[in-house]
């Protein structure tokens, strides 16, 4: 019985010697999840054998369980203990390069969840493959505006994106260099299309400040960037944008140019200028006091009224013109003058110093 039991066997093996092909490295196979172990994954083969994970990719199948169908690529097809070594990291990143291809060639706009972030922009993982999404490449929404020397906070804004969630297209995949860029900004840009063609110069916008510099204030304004040059934050005379505005905050502006991908702001235009009500109160040859705010080689600067500054120029300080604007004035010092010329037009008002024979 048990040579015929034997031959039986030998004639079973040699019938299915056909049938069951062996493994190769790098072939892509399917099997069901034998085992989860701390170490590593057992995966079931069928006639083929049986498959191992090994730890390192433990963490990447931690939402396995028993039963589960996997697909994985052949790392080497027997190992001394009998089992085939197996990648499901390489697997996914394969089909991964392939819906990479898919989505490129279609433009499709895909989400992406950045895992972290370096000066230079986001880390993204898509489909198994590791992708980057640059800073150039960020909506107006979500791009970090601040000093370009301030590199600190540039990294601070991006680590505040990773976790989130992200619409972007594939810009650009290269498989053989590992490249794979990811743009925001693609996947905005046709709702920006539409959303420019409703604006128009002078209407009125509502929009969070996103970044403050030090020539200005960038909004944005429903996806839409704009900026605010620190000439058309207010009426009065700007030295620092900060002192007006803060990032997050929400500000109503007047669009006052359309560009090709940005709008440029003013909050200031949505009031009255407060120069045109004070200069009625100043006539040539009156006499005003006012507060020394600027020293420059040509003369001085004058705070006349709260929104009205005046210019004594150097030849209105004394006999000559080689007097020092340094030796007459100190800054932020309070003197007497007489009003020499008003010119509305040029929103322009000249001073003498009241006692410049004294000098």
């Amino acid at each position: 019985m048990a040579t015929q039991a034997a031959i039986t066997m030998d004639d079973l093996l040699a019938s299915h010697e056909d049938s069951v092909k062996q493994l190769t490295a790098g072939e892509v196979i399917t099997g069901k999840v034998l085992s989860l172990r701390k170490h590593e994954v057992l995966v079931d083969l069928g006639a083929q054998g049986v498959g191992y994970v090994p730890r390192r990719e433990v963490g990447f199948s931690r939402t396995l369980k028993e039963g589960d169908d996997v697909t994985a690529s052949v790392v080497d097809a027997e190992l001394d203990n009998g089992y085939s070594l197996l990648s499901l990291r390489k697997a996914a990143k394969d089909r991964g390069w392939e819906e990479v291809a898919v989505k490129l060639d279609s433009g499709d706009i895909i989400e992406v969840t950045p895992y972290d972030a370096n000066r230079g922009g986001l880390l993204v993982e898509y489909e198994g493959v590791r992708g980057f999404l640059p800073v150039s490449q960020l909506s107006a929404e979500h791009y970090p505006r601040v000093g370009s020397s301030d590199k600190d906070e540039i990294l601070q804004r991006l680590n505040g994106l990773v976790g989130q969630s992200l619409k972007v297209r594939i810009l650009d995949s290269d498989r053989k260099a590992n490249k794979l860029i990811f743009s925001e900004k693609e996947a905005v840009k046709d709702g920006l299309a539409d959303r420019f063609s409703k604006l128009k110069l002078g209407d009125k916008v509502t929009g969070v400040v996103t970044g403050v510099v030090d020539f200005g204030v960038f909004v944005n304004v429903e996806g839409i960037e704009g900026l605010v040059h620190i000439s058309e934050i207010s009426w009065e005379r700007v030295n620092n944008p900060s002192d007006y505005v803060k990032v997050g905050q929400t500000i109503e502006a007047k669009i006052i140019s359309i560009d090709k991908d940005r709008l440029s702001l003013s909050i200031k235009q949505l009031s009255q200028d407060p120069w045109l009500d004070e200069v009625e109160q100043f006539k040539p040859g009156s006499a005003v006091e006012g507060t020394v705010t600027r020293i420059t080689p040509f003369g001085a600067f004058v705070q006349i009224s709260p929104a009205v500054e005046a210019l004594v120029h150097i030849s209105e300080l004394g006999d000559g013109n080689d007097v020092d604007p340094e030796k007459v004035f100190t800054l932020n010092e309070r003197k007497g003058f007489t009003v020499l010329d008003v010119d509305k037009d040029n929103r322009k008002i000249s001073l003498s110093l009241a006692d410049k024979k004294k000098k």
